[in-house]
C-alpha cells in the first residue's frame, strides 16, 4: 500500500547535524524504504543560504522517497502540517556565557517554535528536541505548545546510550548488537547516569563479565573511574580530539531515536534510552524531561517500571534528576515557563 508523504521539519538543517541528518532521511533510514517524506528545512535567515545549498544536493541525488524539500525561516511555515519535528538548531554556549544566559537565549528559540508547533503542526506531530540543552530545551517547547501532550516531546539521550554500548562492546570484545538493556538516567550533560546493572552482553549479564575479566574491584573501579565519565564527557573528548563536536553520531542517533519512536523496537532488542516528560516514575518529579530506559511499540515511547535500583544507582539519578530541577528553576525564574 502506497503511502502519503511525512512532512518532517528541521530546525537548524543549515547546520553539520542537520546536513548529516537530511540525506539518510531521504534514503529512507529513518522511516524505512516504504514512508515518502516532504522536508521542511526550517533556518535563521542567516543560515537560509546553507539550507537551500542543501535542498539542491538533495535533489540532485534524485531519492526516490523524496517527495519535496522546502526552505523556509518563518516559523509558522516551517512547522505547517509537520508529522516530525526534529528540533536541532540551539544557541551553543559561548565564552563568559552563564548558565542562566544559555537558557535565556534558548527560551527565545524553543518557546516560539512550541508555539508554533501548536498552532500549525499536524495533530499527531512528534517532537524531537536534539539542540542542546536538550533536555530543559524541550522542557520549553512542551511548555509554550499548548494543547499538544506531554508524550508528543522527547529529546535525545540515545547518542549517550550508543556511545555507552560502544564503550562496552570494546572491553568486553563483543558486537554492540549483542549488548542490551543498557540506561542512560538523567540529563544529556556530565551529571548522567550510564548503568550496566541490568545489561547483559549475548545473554550474560555485563557486571558478571567485567568481573571475570578484570577481576571484581578493578571491575567496579573502571565502571565507576572510566566508563561512567567517559560517556558523560564523550562530547568534550571528540571536541578535543577533532576540534569540532560531534556531528555524525549525533545525527546517527537522532535516526535511531526516531526510528524506534515511530516503528517501533524489536522485543529481543532490549530496551534503550529517550528522555521523556515525566510523570513521576522512579521518583522523578512530574513534569521534568528526564532519561528513562524505554520501549517501544511504533505508538511512541513508555518507561520501563519495576527495575531495581541500588543505592550507588540511586545516588547518581537523584545528582542528574537535581541538575535538571535546577534548570527548571532558572527558567521559570526568567519567567518562560
Amino acid at each position: 500500500m502506497a503511502h502519503s508523504p511525512t512532512t518532517i521539519t528541521i530546525t537548524g538543517a543549515g547546520g553539520q547535524i542537520g546536513y548529516a541528518l537530511l540525506f539518510r532521511i531521504a534514503a529512507g533510514d529513518m522511516l524505512g524504504p516504504d514512508r515518502p517524506v516532504r522536508l521542511r528545512l526550517l533556518e535563521i535567515p542567516q543560515g537560509v543560504r546553507s539550507a537551500e545549498g542543501a535542498a539542491l544536493e538533495l535533489q540532485d541525488c534524485a531519492f526516490p522517497l523524496l517527495h519535496s524539500v522546502d526552505v523556509t525561516d518563518d516559523v509558522g511555515r516551517g512547522f505547517h502540517g509537520a508529522d516530525l519535528a526534529l528540533l536541532v538548531g540551539a544557541r551553543p554556549r559561548t565564552a563568559g556565557m552563564e548558565r542562566g544566559d544559555l537558557l535565556a537565549a534558548n527560551a527565545g528559540i524553543f518557546g516560539p517554535q512550541g508555539a508554533a508547533i501548536a498552532a500549525h503542526a499536524a495533530d499527531g506531530i512528534q517532537v524531537v528536541t536534539v539542540g542542546n540543552p536538550a533536555n530543559t530545551n524541550a522542557l520549553i517547547a512542551r511548555a509554550a505548545a499548548d494543547g499538544v501532550p506531554a508524550e508528543r516531546f522527547t529529546a535525545l539521550t540515545r547518542l549517550d546510550h550508543n556511545r555507552a554500548v560502544g564503550q562496552l562492546a570494546q572491553q568486553l570484545d563483543a558486537r554492540p548488537d549483542g549488548i542490551r538493556d543498557v540506561t542512560i538516567w538523567g540529563n544529556h550533560s556530565a551529571s548522567q547516569f550510564p548503568d550496566v546493572s541490568h545489561a547483559t552482553a549475548d545473554g550474560t549479564s555485563v557486571p558478571a563479565l567485567l568481573a571475570e575479566r578484570l577481576g571484581p574491584e578493578a571491575a567496579a573501579q573502571w565502571l565507576d573511574d572510566v566508563f561512567v565519565p567517559r560517556v558523560a564527557k564523550r562530547g568534550a573528548e571528540i571536541i578535543e580530539v577533532r576540534g569540532s563536536s560531534s556531528v555524525a553520531s549525533a545525527a546517527n542517533a537522532a535516526i535511531d531515536h526516531v526510528r524506534d519512536l515511530v516503528r517501533g523496537r524489536p522485543v529481543d532488542a532490549g530496551w534503550t534510552s529517550a528522555a521523556l516528560v515525566s510523570r513521576g516514575e522512579y521518583g522523578v518529579p512530574e513534569g521534568l524531561v528526564c532519561s528513562f530506559p524505554v520501549r517501544s511499540d511504533g505508538s511512541g515511547y513508555q518507561v520501563v517500571e519495576g527495575l531495581d535500583l541500588d543505592g550507588r544507582a540511586r545516588a547518581r539519578i537523584d545528582a542528574s534528576v537535581a541538575e535538571l530541577v535546577a534548570e527548571r528553576a532558572a527558567v521559570q525564574e526568567l519567567g518562560i515557563l
